[in-house]
């Protein structure tokens, strides 16, 4: 490889670098997105805050670990006791961002100029997202760790509106794509995340790994934002045979 253009690959690497760490340092990621704060429907008004792990208090770390444990350990199963001290671990990191959904009291009105709407207005955490930006393949993605809603905000539109305001932070980032693993045994995310949304299975998803004896617990599905990620993230060529 010539000098020139080994300079070339490892400028393009710390301007990627570089990108992904103004992304996690922003204090609050949802400042730029003030329509975003407020959702309702029908009889559901909630507010949502951002938050960042190593930030967390005990109590949001505690309700954290109660509903992952309600919505994930059936999924799991066995493996659940295993998952439960990852996830313990990823979510009080530095780089874990989070979205949190706090249902509101009275169905007051949200006012942009202050946040003591939601501090007291705010009834209790009905769920959040868990989300970092970091690299896949050397591509600048948004990935999804967790998206967990209480079973009373669910089927909704909220899971829908938080994904969009998701795709907002990463354009906003300039992050290339979205990225985030769903278990194959839970039907329903697939579905909403496939049929409804349009992510796609992406070729660094284990299903991929066109091995006959693999059997995939998980998908890694992907939303791309330009033609690089998409040639790297949702590649559906086959591999060469010999």
């Amino acid at each position: 490889m010539d000098l020139k253009k080994r300079r070339k690959i490892l400028e393009k690497k710390k301007t990627i670098h570089d990108l992904i760490k103004k992304a996690s340092s922003i204090a609050d990621p949802l400042s730029p997105f003030d329509s975003f704060r407020r959702y309702q429907n029908n009889d559901l008004s909630v507010y949502l805050e951002s938050g960042r792990g190593d930030r967390l208090s005990s109590s949001v770390k505690q309700y954290i670990r109660n509903l992952l444990k309600t919505n994930m350990e059936g999924f799991y199963g066995s493996d659940w006791p295993i998952q439960a001290k990852v996830k313990r671990k990823e979510m009080s990191s530095a780089d874990a961002h989070y979205i949190f959904v706090l249902e509101m009291r009275y169905g007051k009105d949200y006012e942009t100029s202050t946040r003591r709407t939601c501090i007291e207005g705010c009834n209790q955490i009905a769920g959040f997202v868990h989300y970092r930006f970091t690299l896949e393949e050397e591509i600048p993605v948004l990935y999804v760790y967790e998206i967990q809603l209480e079973s009373r905000v669910q089927g909704k539109g909220l899971g829908d509106f938080l994904m969009q305001l998701i795709e907002r932070i990463a354009s906003k980032n300039r992050m290339s794509a979205i990225v985030l693993t769903v278990l194959t045994s839970n039907a329903l995310a697939m579905s909403f995340y496939m049929s409804k949304l349009g992510y796609r299975v992406s070729s660094i998803s284990p299903s991929k790994a066109n091995l006959p004896t693999f059997s995939a617990k998980y998908e890694i599905l992907c939303r791309t934002f330009d033609s690089e990620a998409e040639s790297v993230l949702e590649n559906d060529e086959e591999p060469t045979k010999h």
